[in-house]
């Protein structure tokens, strides 16, 4: 059952579960915190998961107009206040998840221990995605989620088909169907101003585990692999055999890798992952 959490000006959805160490989860655009249930179910087994709808998304209440990278992150660590969580977490965020993280690791790196940064990026939009922000939010409002979802699911899967993904291309157009259209839109404006994050990418101390999917098209391997590249204490996997949204499509690596990055946390190591 979902916990709601009262945070300044918005109450959040919030999945949490099991005990231990904590990780936050922060789902990717515009979907909603069912995005990691894979990878809940397994490490809620021995570590405390939570996995916030953000606002405007999934269960939690909209602000209109706009939504900044950084109102994203104070949001998270008002969460983190609200639920008496004062130890340092390791922060599990995806796309729009990870230009969050960015913001989460430059304005409270002290309530971080570790990054896991999954198919995102950290350059700034170019003038023309910018534009098609602003254009896809204005759209959006008039018309529903449903241009949204046409206009996204295309691009977040591996080529290959599969019953599997068929299954899931189909949850997912649900998700974003039912998410409230100006929810979508404060996002994609506050997206199409996000900062330029390369340069104090070099000043994130904590560990990172930076992954992508070997077919993503939005956060390609290459750009992924620079990220890791310029952050001190990082270590860089492809996940095979999915696109932009790997933990979902082949949650099995995810999870294997994810668990492998954890034990590196909690003891102190700088890499010890599977090859």
């Amino acid at each position: 059952m979902l916990k709601r959490i009262d945070i300044p000006e918005a109450t959040l959805s919030i999945n949490d579960v099991g005990q231990g160490s904590s990780i936050l989860f922060v789902h990717g655009f515009p979907l909603d915190h069912t995005m990691w249930r894979e990878q809940i179910a397994d490490l809620s087994r021995d570590h405390r998961c939570i996995a916030p709808d953000l606002r405007g998304f999934g269960q939690s209440t909209v602000t209109e107009g706009k939504v900044s990278m950084e109102q994203f992150a104070d949001d998270l660590a008002a969460l983190l206040d609200a639920l008496m969580i004062t130890e340092p977490v390791v922060l599990c965020g995806l796309s729009m998840g990870g230009y969050i993280a960015w913001q989460f690791a430059r304005r409270h790196a002290a309530r971080l221990k570790g990054l896991i940064l999954c198919d995102t990026r950290a350059v700034p939009d170019s003038a023309e995605a910018a534009a098609n922000r602003l254009k896809l939010a204005d759209d959006v409002v008039r018309s529903g989620s449903e241009l949204v979802a046409n206009a996204m699911l295309p691009k977040f899967f591996s080529e290959r088909e599969s019953n599997r993904r068929s299954i899931l291309k189909e949850e997912l157009r649900r998700v974003i169907l039912a998410t409230d259209p100006r929810g979508i839109a404060a996002a994609s404006r506050g997206m199409a101003e996000r900062a330029d994050a390369r340069p104090w990418l070099t000043t994130i101390d904590c560990p990172a585990l930076v992954l992508v999917g070997e077919q993503d098209v939005i956060s390609p391997p290459a750009e992924m692999s620079a990220i890791a590249s310029s952050l001190p204490h990082a270590t860089f996997r492809v996940i095979p055999d999915s696109g932009h949204l790997a933990p979902l499509e082949n949650p099995g690596t995810t999870n294997i890798l994810l668990r492998s990055f954890l034990t590196c946390v909690r003891d102190g190591k700088a890499d010890c992952l599977p090859s």
